[in-house]
């Protein structure tokens, strides 16, 4: 089973949602990288228990983005972001006006900020 990065993604979105057992089992898989028997032997249940919670817990993961959508949008905002920097910097090579210049500067700075606080 190849461990899929955008579910790790998702469980620090939805993470709170998801049962104590849940959350333990996946933050194992996923964050930790435990093997299934290492968290089977972790929790005293079957390898099977732990593939088939894992597997559960995916699909509950991918309905709740699938539904809210928070993921998505998170996406595309940082991505807007980005976007906005580049603008910013092409703001700059292309004026001379310095005060177009110290407010494309500002604009860029507010994203950085923003992008930092992810």
């Amino acid at each position: 089973m190849e461990k899929d990065y955008k579910i790790s993604l998702l469980l620090d979105f939805y993470g709170e949602l998801l049962s104590k057992k849940q959350r333990t089992v996946i933050e194992s898989y996923y964050n930790n990288d435990c093997s299934l028997s290492e968290i089977a032997q972790e929790m005293d249940v079957t390898r099977q228990a732990v593939r088939d919670t894992v597997k559960r817990t995916e699909t509950a993961l991918l309905q709740m983005e699938s539904k809210l959508g928070l993921y998505s949008r998170f996406e595309e905002l940082m991505n807007g972001l980005e976007r906005i920097k580049s603008l910013g910097n092409e703001i700059i090579k292309l004026s001379d006006d310095k005060n177009i210049c110290g407010r494309a500067c500002d604009v860029i700075s507010t994203a950085d900020a923003l992008l930092e606080k992810q």
